[in-house]
């Protein structure tokens, strides 16, 4: 059995280097998601690294969505086995496959889908979704989306096509760190009653605390026990922006803002070296 913890915290330790090198990224959000990520790839998800294809076939798969949050992505893939671990200090360099919106053009293991723009992914994902179910694949589809994300309308063509035809391979988990780049989400343009609204669209919803570990097992376990029902689930995650460095915690400020050195530093302390550098 994995060390979840560890490997979360040594992601978080990535997610600061990666984007502290690259003076580019979007911290926030991938703190507040790594324990997600780990969560995912290291216990939930059926996926098998060494044997990556684009169609996924025979494997559960996993569509980001919310793209900006690539650091932590790309560290549980590359601590899961799809690339090696040194290429992550590569992450926004020149020619690099590290981009800071994933890419298929850079071919990079693990990665399926572009997600520059977002609004996209659950579109995605649902089509992957049905894709399985024509081909007699049982595994799962899962998509990670933002919640400032979801303020997008393809989000909600696509909800609604969801449920109208059925599609119950499908777990969509939605980041509710109630921030976006702008500011508070309820500020920017308020989501309301969130699970009202899933509910209402057809969807069977659950409710996690997205920095809990064992609240996330608990409930991606419940997810996974209720597909096949005929309706898609869509988790909604609540998450703290910038988890685990106090000083990024509570404020939308560091969205997409990279630390200085010494910012870096403090940062690092309160993430100790579990697993090993990169």
């Amino acid at each position: 059995m994995h060390d979840l913890q560890a490997i979360a915290t040594q992601v978080r330790r990535d997610v600061i280097r990666m984007v502290t090198a690259a003076q580019s990224g979007h911290p926030g959000g991938s703190l507040g998601c790594a324990d997600f990520f780990t969560v995912l790839y290291f216990s939930v998800m059926k996926h098998d690294p060494e044997h990556f294809s684009m169609d996924g076939h025979g494997q559960d798969v996993f569509f980001l969505s919310n793209g900006h949050i690539s650091p932590a992505w790309y560290s549980v893939l590359a601590r899961s086995g799809y690339f090696p671990l040194p290429e992550l200090g590569t992450f926004r360099k020149l020619n690099s496959r590290l981009q800071g919106h994933p890419a298929t053009l850079e071919a990079l293991p693990g990665v399926r889908m572009a997600s520059g723009s977002l609004g996209q992914g659950l579109s995605v994902g649902i089509g992957a979704a049905l894709a399985k179910k024509m081909n007699g694949d049982p595994h799962l589809v899962f998509v990670l989306t933002g919640d400032g994300e979801i303020q997008e309308g393809q989000v909600w063509e696509a909800a609604m096509f969801a449920a109208a035809r059925k599609v119950d391979n499908l777990i969509l988990t939605i980041d509710y760190n109630n921030k976006q780049i702008d500011g508070p989400v309820d500020e920017v343009v308020s989501l309301g009653d969130l699970r009202a609204k899933w509910e209402a669209f057809g969807w069977k919803v659950l409710e996690t605390n997205g920095n809990d570990i064992s609240s996330l097992l608990a409930t991606l376990a419940k997810a996974k026990s209720v597909c096949g029902m005929n309706k898609p689930i869509a988790i909604l995650m609540h998450t703290e922006m910038g988890y685990g460095v106090d000083y990024m915690m509570g404020t939308h400020k560091w969205h997409g803002m990279a630390p200085n050195p010494e910012q870096a530093d403090r940062a690092l302390v309160q993430l100790p070296v579990t697993l090993g550098d990169y």
